[in-house]
């Protein structure tokens, strides 16, 4: 065993990574959500190489839980982008983000990899921000969903040729999240290959236009995000894929209710003006779905992903 990886045998740490949800109708691969799901790990390191993971929820009995396992790879990504060994793990992964349905479960796997490979780097190796999030980036290919499980709050995410880059931004409290899950999956892959190379320019300025005032309407004037949360860059292509998702958008947003697809989709993220609005859309769903969903009342989450040693944990 190489000596750098004996010197971590006795350290365990523990994740905690909030789902997300990302786009937010216009600000597609550059807007994005944390929200109050959360996905919990435990890892502890092993003298055998290699991992082994307990998983317990969401995933239990069809998630990999071998070194393919996404936390996993993440995990050893992150070492290795620090010069560092990567040393046999045993990993109890407690679930409860919905997986395929545009939560960001696997942006939420990847930070949990790389959160574990910060903790029990502590001393030896320090990763900044900047650093989580381009290694992060470089594991998902795109930082809208990674952005906000590690920092929190509204991110916005962006590329330059130095790497990905964010900022986050507090949420004005009278935003009430609604997220509706169905029962149904949906790949991302999928979603992403029904979107056309190009679009009309008049669309291109209309989400712009629409992107900009999002940022106002969640950080100072909930009153405007149904006007805010307006699309034509992307959910309109990808409604053949999850046609229950389209209608009830269309239905919610016909009642005035700012909703939208979570993410890729089939999920719904509905971004209520207070806690009687969000209320009164489940009602409407509730009454009018024609598919079963299930109805989450959430928070903002403002922490993102979290680390801490199993001892003090």
């Amino acid at each position: 065993m190489p000596e750098n990886v004996a010197t971590l045998l006795g350290r365990g740490v523990r994740v905690r990574v909030p789902a997300t949800s990302a786009n937010l109708g216009p600000g597609f691969d550059t807007l994005g959500l944390a929200l109050s799901v959360y996905d919990e790990i435990e890892v502890s390191v092993r003298e055998e190489p290699g991992a082994f993971v307990d998983i317990h929820g969401v995933g239990e009995g069809t998630v990999p839980t071998d070194d393919t396992n996404l936390v996993v790879t993440s995990m050893a990504y992150a070492f290795t982008a620090v010069g560092q060994p990567v040393p046999g793990v045993n990993i109890v992964a407690h679930n409860t983000i919905p997986h395929g349905r545009g939560m960001g479960s696997s942006g939420a796997a990847v930070v949990a990899g790389i959160m574990a490979a910060k903790g029990l780097l502590e001393g030896i190796v320090e990763f900044s921000d900047e650093d989580l999030l381009r290694i992060a980036t470089e594991i998902e290919g795109h930082p809208d969903n990674v952005a906000p499980a590690l920092f929190g709050g509204l991110t916005i995410a962006w590329e330059t040729p130095a790497g990905p880059k964010h900022k986050k931004l507090a949420v004005h409290r009278g935003v009430s999240p609604l997220v509706l899950v169905p029962e149904h999956t949906l790949s991302t892959k999928v979603a992403r290959g029904l979107q056309p190379a190009q679009v009309p320019h008049e669309d291109a300025v209309f989400n712009v236009s629409r992107s900009a005032l999002l940022i106002a309407a969640l950080t100072q004037s909930p009153d405007l995000l149904w006007d805010a949360t307006e699309d034509r860059l992307h959910q309109n292509y990808r409604a053949s894929a999850m046609p229950a998702t389209h209608e009830l958008v269309t239905a919610l947003r016909e009642q005035d209710f700012p909703a939208v697809v979570s993410g890729a989709g089939p999920s719904i993220l509905v971004l209520a003006d207070g806690t009687g609005a969000r209320t009164a859309a489940a009602a409407f769903v509730s009454e009018h779905a024609s598919v079963p969903w299930q109805i989450h009342s959430l928070a903002v989450d403002v922490q993102g992903a979290s680390v801490a040693p199993l001892s003090a944990a």
